[in-house]
């Protein structure tokens, strides 16, 4: 097959580059099809444009149909960060065709040499926000909308590039529905007392904006030490924001506050909304929209999205205000099933989820090539 390589500039093609994902998973059951105006808004408008470079690619076969995509991106913030001199890749699909994965890869490698790059990896995205590592285990199972799904011969076809690990992500499907121990309630209660802490209602916030960044401050600190993190700017805080945080759902989400009123740990929840964004197929309007609110009202299963501690609250156990507080609502409300975020295989975070029944779901990696 004749193959030409493209890069993206036009509406048009940014609509095909947005949009080959649908039709090559069409048929898939596992398949999550992002909504592609919110794909279109993340390249074209993301904030994480102030500082980043992106440069998109299409493939196209001798009739200029799409059997390929990928996106170039450079992160001078996240280098600079981890003291790396890295060129990034995502958005990173194709057909079952060696030639036309390595074609799209190597527009990447020339553009990160042209750069000054030594090394490239990914898949990622601009900041770990967004979707990022390539399924490398669980092709059986259908994965959170924020998580990347791919078929089994990508990873096959990486290693064959040349490409080796950088880090791995492990995500669990977690047992949710049976009751609190007393046991840790009563754990959970003398850790409130012995530290001062209490849990924010966040129904009862009047100033959304200085949670918004006081929850940004310890997130930062959270995940500093986390492989591919760079701290969020003002600019990307304020947009996260605005997108997601007039949709928490109380019963869902913890945040922890020490005497002085800092966030000393934070816990995130959403209702799964796999099967909506399914029906969506990629758009939000006329029926897209319908679907996904429904399930956001009655759900029997969740994703874990984001769990973390203040550097000085880590190791002291506040991490299980958050289980205990989610837990019992959980159980009230006959949720069954949680699914975690991807989290690095060497983060000792993994600890807390022991109090739970689980069972592995889904293994991402992060591929890494020298130039």
């Amino acid at each position: 097959m004749k193959v030409k390589i493209k890069e993206v500039y036009t509406k048009s093609d940014i609509k095909k580059f947005v949009r080959f994902p649908h039709k090559l998973y069409k048929g898939c059951k596992q398949y999550v099809p992002s909504l592609d105006a919110d794909e279109i808004s993340i390249i074209t408008k993301s904030p994480s444009l102030e500082y980043c470079s992106i440069k998109l690619w299409l493939a196209l076969d001798e009739n200029e149909s799409v059997v390929g995509r990928i996106a170039g991106i450079y992160n001078p913030h996240s280098n600079e960060f981890h003291s790396e001199k890295r060129v990034r890749f995502g958005w990173y699909d194709f057909i079952e065709d060696f030639d036309v994965a390595r074609m799209l890869i190597e527009q990447v490698q020339n553009w990160g040499e042209e750069l000054g790059m030594n090394e490239i990896h990914g898949p990622l995205s601009f900041n770990t926000w967004g979707k990022q590592g390539m399924m490398i285990e669980g092709f059986e199972n259908i994965p959170p909308v924020n998580c990347i799904y791919n078929y089994s011969y990508y990873p096959v076809f990486m290693e064959r590039m040349g490409f080796g690990k950088q880090l791995d992500w492990i995500q669990l499907k977690i047992a949710t529905g049976d009751p609190i121990d007393q046991r840790i309630i009563r754990v959970n209660n003398m850790l409130i007392e012995k530290h001062k802490l209490k849990i924010l209602d966040i129904r009862k916030i009047k100033d959304r904006d200085s949670l918004v960044k006081g929850f940004f401050r310890s997130y930062n600190e959270s995940f500093k030490d986390i492989d591919n993190f760079a701290p969020m700017t003002d600019a990307e805080i304020e947009n996260i924001g605005k997108e997601y945080f007039p949709k928490l759902k109380p019963e869902l989400t913890t945040i922890v506050l020490d005497q002085d009123d800092n966030i000393a740990a934070f816990g995130i929840c959403f209702p799964s909304l796999s099967r909506a964004f399914q029906k969506a197929r990629g758009r939000l309007f006329p029926f897209g929209i319908f679907h996904i609110l429904r399930t956001f009202k009655k759900y029997d299963s969740i994703d874990f999205m984001m769990i973390g501690a203040a550097p000085e609250w880590q190791h002291k156990g506040v991490t299980s205000i958050f289980h205990t507080h989610i837990g019992s609502n959980l159980h009230k409300m006959g949720v069954r099933v949680g699914i975690t975020n991807p989290q690095a295989e060497n983060n000792s975070a993994f600890k807390v989820w022991e109090r739970y029944g689980t069972e592995p779901y889904m293994k991402r990696r992060c591929f890494i090539k020298t130039l």
